[in-house]
């Protein structure tokens, strides 16, 4: 349903974002929990951020899609959803933890809500970066200005075939493939940033080079290819082998180098890529090196449900809390859930595996097929001997991380980088700063600012994206 912007065009945002046995206490009620301080803060003295929120704020939806996560359907009613108030108080509490999150609105069908622009318009006032996640159906023009309006600065939208026959079916929908090109084409007309969202089944497993191309002719900031994680209805579908799973994630590599600079291409709930990136992309810096883990679940990124749970993302059903009876605050930092996410040591052999930090598995999968959240991801085809050093993050600044700045910024420089996410400020920061110092510049303004996007090596076959462009 949602996440992703990235660099090297430093044209990251929407996207993201935009996934042992249970320990510490996995599945008791939080309550009872609250009373053990686990602190939101790791050893190293490194804190844990909820950068990104995804909020399914509804069950309700006018498609039902052979793999939705969260069985959303027509027959869903609005009751037990949380009320506008409700969601109100939320944002406020998410925004005192994380001032400025990137915030994906989804479902179900988030334009369902009535509500909709109201909340959007509530968090990006207040200084989150608003994403909206869609099937596209319902995205007439009208709409598309009604959320731009709302500060809504990006949508993504789901395309999993370019043939109607097979994107039809799997979302059962008649009619549902035209409707989402035609809005795809009227986002391009409104000047709104998109990012095409495709789940991989064998349906169509050959057709990832012609969603791609076409994804990039259509100026979509990102191309993400999820991999089937079995929760709520994918529980009755079945995804790829490991060994088609290393072929699907090669040809991710190829298609992120062909596309790179003009729309980010990577993998959604298969973490097993960073393996891919690192061990083949010596000669040219990829955007994905930026990433300190491919699973920031419950470390930098959570999901609220439409009843007001929060869990560790989407496809991980495991209730860290409920916000009608604890605030976001007490959950992030105490639960359980996080603190065994945060702290445990990974099992089976991705316990073992030198790719650890840098992949770690798919939790999701993990939960879903072992009911243990540190458990092994059985997807991956890389049998680790164990015993190699661990491969640490090839980037010395990450998505997430905080940057000391050794230069100084002018007020407006400083407002410019406070309008980019919380999850990507530190690395755009970082990268404004050595170019600065490589130019012999002893201070930062808006004139830098505007040098380091002129000399960025990257076609922007459009626009910018909203955060670079001058006066955005």
């Amino acid at each position: 349903m949602t996440h992703a912007f990235e660099r090297p065009s430093l044209r990251v945002g929407l996207s993201e974002g935009l996934g042992t046995v249970a320990a510490a206490g996995v599945g008791r009620d939080v309550r009872s929990a609250l009373a053990e301080p686990f602190a939101a803060v790791d050893p190293a003295g490194a804190s844990f951020l909820p950068h990104v929120v995804a909020w399914n704020l509804t069950k309700r939806c006018n498609l039902a899609c052979a793999h939705c996560y969260i069985s959303a359907g027509s027959w869903h009613a609005a009751d037990g959803e949380l009320s506008t108030a409700e969601c109100h108080r939320v944002l406020d509490e998410l925004l005192e933890v994380s001032p400025s999150p990137m915030l994906i609105l989804s479902g179900g069908e988030p334009l369902l809500r009535e509500d909709l622009e109201e909340l959007a318009h509530h968090a990006s006032d207040s200084g989150a970066t608003v994403v909206v996640g869609t099937n596209g159906t319902r995205l007439t023009a009208e709409r598309i200005e009604s959320l731009k309006a709302a500060g809504v600065t990006g949508v993504a939208v789901s395309v999993d075939s370019l043939d109607s026959t097979y994107h039809d079916r799997f979302r059962h929908g008649t009619g549902a493939l035209g409707d989402t090109l035609a809005a795809v084409d009227r986002l391009v007309d409104h000047e709104l940033d998109f990012v095409i969202q495709t789940s991989l089944t064998r349906g169509n497993r050959q057709q990832l080079g012609a969603l791609a191309a076409w994804s990039a002719e259509k100026g979509a900031v990102s191309f993400n290819l999820y991999f089937l994680v079995p929760t709520g209805r994918g529980e009755r579908m079945e995804g790829l082998t490991p060994d088609e799973n290393e072929e699907v994630l090669k040809e991710i590599v190829t298609l992120e180098h062909e596309y790179r600079g003009r729309m980010m291409v990577r993998s959604k709930c298969q973490p097993q890529l960073m393996r891919h990136v690192i061990q083949g992309d010596q000669e040219q810096e990829s955007p994905l090196l930026n990433y300190a883990t491919r699973c920031p679940c419950g470390l930098q990124y959570c999901r609220i449900t439409p009843e007001g749970k929060v869990t560790p993302c989407p496809y991980t059903p495991a209730v860290a809390g409920d916000l009608r009876e604890s605030s976001f605050r007490e959950i992030w930092e105490h639960s359980p859930v996080f603190h065994t996410l945060r702290h445990g040591a990974l099992g089976g052999k991705c316990g073992r595996c030198e790719f650890q930090e840098v992949c770690g598995g798919c939790r999701a999968r993990a939960y879903a097929e072992t009911g243990d959240l540190l458990g092994p991801d059985e997807s991956c085809a890389y049998d680790p001997p164990g015993g190699r050093p661990v491969v640490r993050p090839r980037a010395t600044v990450t998505y997430g991380s905080a940057v000391e700045r050794s230069l100084q910024w002018t007020a407006e420089a400083e407002a410019r980088i406070q309008k980019i996410p919380s999850f990507v400020r530190g690395v755009v920061a970082h990268r404004v700063e050595e170019y600065a110092r490589r130019e012999g510049y002893a201070l930062v303004d808006l004139e830098v600012m505007a040098e380091v996007r002129r000399k960025m090596p990257v076609d922007f076959s459009r626009r910018l994206p909203f955060f670079l462009r001058d006066g955005g």
